[in-house]
């Protein structure tokens, strides 16, 4: 494996394109490796067809937590920080699924005809996520599962742990070939021989979190630098362009540009939009490590079973 780290890239270009409504058209040259701060839905549409090598998108989860209700940490007596961001909040499953419906419409108008889609979720909303992906007759190549070797503890013990998000990867339909799948990849971070469709590695946590002036992090859910990663190295190449339509904090676009991938990137939210800025300016921290086979045997307590697969 080739060593990932970067540190000299930096973007000197303005890096922030506002969207505005007289806008009609985006080229391909204008919108490459930029951040439009803009509705999706309007930006979208103001694409050119079938420019995009691969779509990663991390929707909304659709929580559904009670606004009224804290969630206390027994022994410390300590508030737990859940999602509970205007972003997350629908009227109904129906909204929700219209959401959805509609994002995946206008990806999939953007992607070539051998594009790949990643669609990260949790079990609030990956079955929603997939039926919809289905009846839209994308054609679901894999799903991974991200084990969390540190997820938000089980504080009230009445459930199991949440320790996992799926991704579901899939192309445009079932006749797609010629899509890109770097296996060699895959074997180095799945677990077992074979490279399984099992990340294991931590939820983004210390220096990685990006935070605001009074050290409160600025997104609830960002993803970790590893995941995308991973995501990138397995199903990308050299010089492909990544579209994100719900950029968040822009990891997507940070770990792309840095291995050698163009992006696009579309987020609605100015805080965000800055703090993506802020981590494009500092020095780049992809590197090559891997999360070892030891770490995830003494994580899984598995002693003997992965080396056969």
């Amino acid at each position: 494996m080739k060593n990932l780290l970067n540190s000299n890239l930096f973007v000197e270009d303005k890096l922030v394109i506002e969207d505005k409504k007289e806008k009609e058209r985006y080229n391909i040259e204008e919108i490459k490796n930029k951040i439009i701060l803009g509705d999706a839905f309007n930006v979208l549409r103001k694409f050119e067809k079938e420019i995009f090598d691969m779509v990663f998108i991390d929707p909304p989860y659709f929580l559904q937590l009670p606004n009224n209700r804290e969630l206390k940490r027994w022994k410390v007596n300590s508030i737990v920080e859940g999602v509970k961001d205007e972003w997350d909040k629908f009227s109904s499953f129906e909204e929700y699924d219209k959401f959805i419906t509609n994002l995946l419409l206008e990806v999939k108008r953007v992607m070539k005809s051998n594009a790949t889609i990643w669609v990260i979720a949790t079990y609030h909303s990956i079955f929603r996520i997939g039926k919809i992906m289905q009846d839209l007759n994308f054609w679901i190549l894999n799903d991974v599962i991200w084990v969390k070797t540190n997820p938000m503890p089980n504080w009230l013990g009445v459930r199991f742990t949440n320790a996992t998000e799926t991704l579901i990867w899939a192309v445009k339909d079932k006749n797609v070939k010629k899509y890109t799948f770097n296996k060699e990849y895959a074997k180095l971070f799945g677990i077992g021989k074979i490279g399984a469709n099992v990340w294991v590695l931590p939820i983004c946590w210390g220096k990685e979190r990006l935070k605001d002036e009074n050290s409160k992090k600025i997104h609830s859910t960002q993803k970790p630098i590893e995941l995308l990663k991973r995501v990138i190295l397995t199903s990308t190449r050299e010089g492909d362009f990544i579209l994100d339509p719900v950029a968040g904090t822009g990891t997507t676009g940070y770990v792309a540009y840095n291995l050698k991938r163009n992006f696009v990137m579309i987020e609605i939210n100015p805080k965000y939009v800055k703090g993506i800025e802020e981590r494009f300016r500092a020095p780049f921290k992809i590197t090559d490590n891997l999360y070892s086979s030891k770490k995830i045997n003494n994580y899984v307590n598995i002693k003997k079973g992965l080396n056969g697969l």
